[in-house]
């Protein structure tokens, strides 16, 4: 399949309030048409998952886990289209690698992930 710009979706971490105002939300908002305003789901060229509330407060990993399998159903309705995820959660909300790649483990392959996030059927 070829990819084109038209095709490719930027994952990001987000906020509830959609701000867009730091990190890769500034970015998807910049250079992929996530509308502010709106801090989950696709708009533009990206799809928000929220890691913090409306007043800015780092969300549980579990809501933040909802979240993601929300975004994978997603994924895998759309396999036309190209997802890159970013690593959401592990820069201004603060949590880890470790603790946020496992919920992306069952993602469909239209997802590219970053690097030292393993797939499931990676060790």
């Amino acid at each position: 399949m070829t990819t084109t710009f038209s095709d490719t979706i930027f994952v990001f971490g987000s906020n509830l309030a959609g701000r867009h105002g730091k990190g890769a939300a500034l970015f998807a908002s910049q250079k992929y048409l996530a509308e502010r305003g709106v801090g989950v789901g696709r708009t533009g060229l990206a799809y928000a998952i929220p890691t913090k509330d409306r007043g800015l407060n780092v969300l549980s990993l579990n809501q933040i886990h909802e979240h993601v399998k929300v975004f994978l159903r997603y994924a895998a309705l759309h396999p036309n289209l190209h997802f890159i995820v970013s690593r959401i959660g592990c820069g201004l909300a603060g949590y880890t690698d470790e603790q946020i790649a496992p919920m992306f483990r069952e993602c469909p392959e239209n997802c590219e992930l970053p690097l030292y996030w393993p797939r499931k059927n990676l060790p």
